[in-house]
């Protein structure tokens, strides 16, 4: 049937969309957790420092961290990153199992799936705009807010003598910030049609619910008449 069609339409349409949430959600976390190995923990988001020559006669500087940023932002994107790999890889499979079954959600759980897609959009939010301004800080306090030289990109070539392994950062965070900010748009999506199942559940229990009300009024008529016209006859 034509309803049959369209619900399994919209089934399969969420499970592409939980389906390319979980890659993003993978690109992001994989180049985030690297760069928390070559960093050894320490976070390069909102990291303050300059440059300062190593003595008098040589014309040589190195790079000084005055102080790095929060372990807090790094392991919150990190954490987003791994809720939205978790949540959209539960998901998939569910609408996969919906579609392969022909059920759909009852009304409570499209409602509490609107819910938690809803608290991933945020999360995700919040964490693509700690990683964007964060790693903005950190090219702003290499470059010298560009008046080196060298870009933030070139800067991951060349050893900031921080005792640490500096030659991916870049890379590592402009595809964990295309990753979280993807992931942001695709759970966008996923909201709404976590929404339109939601009215669409919410309109047909309306629906039902009228159509009981009707049939019990005409029950209720019916059963009336019945009465009346036993009376009739009794009287007769």
């Amino acid at each position: 049937s034509g309803s049959k069609m369209a619900l399994n339409n919209f089934l399969f349409a969420q499970c592409i969309l939980y389906f390319v949430a979980f890659l993003f959600s993978f690109i992001t976390v994989v180049p985030l957790s690297e760069n928390s190995n070559d960093f050894q923990g320490k976070c390069v988001l909102f990291t303050h420092g300059m440059w300062q020559n190593e003595n008098i006669t040589v014309e040589k500087q190195r790079f000084v961290v005055e102080e790095w940023g929060p372990e807090s932002a790094c392991r919150f994107s990190t954490f987003s990153g791994i809720l939205s790999l978790v949540f959209s890889a539960v998901q998939a499979w569910r609408m996969l199992f919906y579609l392969c079954k022909g059920h759909d959600d009852s009304f409570f759980y499209a409602f509490l799936n609107l819910l938690v897609s809803c608290f991933v959009v945020f999360v995700i939010f919040i964490a693509s705009t700690i990683v964007s301004v964060g790693f903005n800080m950190w090219c702003d306090a290499i470059t010298e807010n560009g008046s080196m030289p060298n870009s933030c990109e070139e800067l991951q070539d060349t050893d900031l003598e921080l005792g640490l392994d500096n030659s991916a950062f870049y890379d590592q965070f402009a595809i964990a910030q295309f990753g979280l900010w993807a992931a942001w748009l695709i759970w966008l999506g996923i909201t709404i049609l976590a929404f339109l199942k939601v009215y669409h559940n919410y309109r047909q229990e309306d629906l039902l619910d009228s159509l009981i009300h009707e049939k019990e009024l005409l029950l209720g008529k019916s059963s009336r008449r019945n009465s009346e016209f036993d009376e009739k006859s009794g009287m007769i």
